[in-house]
């Protein structure tokens, strides 16, 4: 099993001018640095809770249909599926939509077989033979994306700003900067397979 990424998000959930804001930079001398802060904090904040924050595209690939009748799709909130199969012979297929249910309010979401379908009976190739292309993410807003995330990053973003380099506290040591951890725990998906 494989997830790769096909279409990232198309902004960031936090905009360079309130990046620059809780940076207290007011010149343009840093955004590169600043906008490349900000993406980098989205994907710290989408690893850590294991989720998609604004609307992107992937891929699973499976090497064969699950023995249940149901597959838990990673990266909450699920927003729709597409399940493409290969047989042996490399001859791709789409998997019928109606043969199934998405379940977008499960997280993480699902596809569930309908009580009358199963999965296509064939010989799959021998390795990836099913591609499930899913689209998850909050939204396409950064609004859509829950404030507690957005500040998190916000965190992250001045924290790395201020430090260029890795920092250590003299005396006791601890972790920098606070509050991050509190802030996306809350949204952290424990399981998905």
């Amino acid at each position: 099993m494989a997830v790769r990424l096909v279409t990232g998000p198309d902004i960031e959930p936090v905009s360079l001018d309130e990046a620059k804001g809780q940076c207290r930079v007011d010149i343009s001398t840093d955004d590169v640095l600043i906008q490349g802060l900000v993406q980098t904090a989205r994907e710290m904040a989408e690893t850590i809770t294991r989720r998609a924050l604004i609307t992107q595209t992937w891929e699973l690939v499976l090497d064969g249909f699950p023995d249940e009748d149901r597959l838990t799709i990673p990266l909450p909130p699920l927003q729709s599926v597409t399940v493409k199969y290969t047989d042996a012979d490399d001859v791709e297929a789409t998997f019928s939509s109606a043969s199934y249910v998405v379940d977008t309010y499960n997280e993480p979401g699902r596809i569930v077989l309908r009580s009358d379908a199963t999965w296509p009976n064939v010989t799959l190739r021998e390795a990836n033979g099913v591609a499930v292309r899913f689209v998850a993410g909050y939204g396409d807003a950064a609004a859509d994306v829950p404030q507690a995330i957005r500040q998190a990053m916000l965190l992250m973003v001045g924290h790395w700003y201020e430090n260029r380099e890795e920092t250590v506290a003299t005396g006791n040591v601890q972790r920098i900067p606070l509050g991050i951890e509190a802030l996306l725990w809350p949204y952290r998906v424990l399981r998905w397979l």
